[in-house]
């Protein structure tokens, strides 16, 4: 998710692999493992905001929001914003129980987070 995500970023604004990896500081074979998803994504928030700059994301958009949840996701990581919300702690149980007995379309799923937004 995370690298098929910045991939396409990345080829959208014409910047190539070993641009990217120039302007970023990494090794372009160490990259491309990323963006194939072998290896996981940063969860170093400067790096992903570093990331972001380069790609032309800004902070405060829906799309750093989505990186960096899917940086989250790749790597196992409950997002840190998600874990501070008592509410959404409160539901998470009830969505590990739904997820495990029957895995859910998008658009259940997309059901179940607005009921854990509203319900707590």
């Amino acid at each position: 998710m995370f690298g098929q995500f910045v991939k396409e970023e990345r080829l959208e604004k014409g910047i190539g692999l070993r641009e990217f990896c120039r302007k970023l500081g990494l090794d372009a074979s160490n990259w491309s493992k990323v963006e194939r998803g072998v290896l996981p994504p940063p969860q170093n928030e400067t790096k992903l905001k570093r990331i972001a700059s380069i790609l032309g994301i800004h902070a405060d958009s829906e799309k750093w929001q989505t990186m960096k949840d899917q940086a989250s996701v790749d790597a196992g990581i409950i997002p840190k914003d998600l874990l501070s919300d008592e509410d959404v702690l409160k539901a998470l149980p009830m969505f590990f129980r739904t997820i495990r007995s029957e895995k859910p379309t998008p658009e259940d799923l997309d059901k179940l987070i607005m009921k854990i937004r509203k319900e707590g």
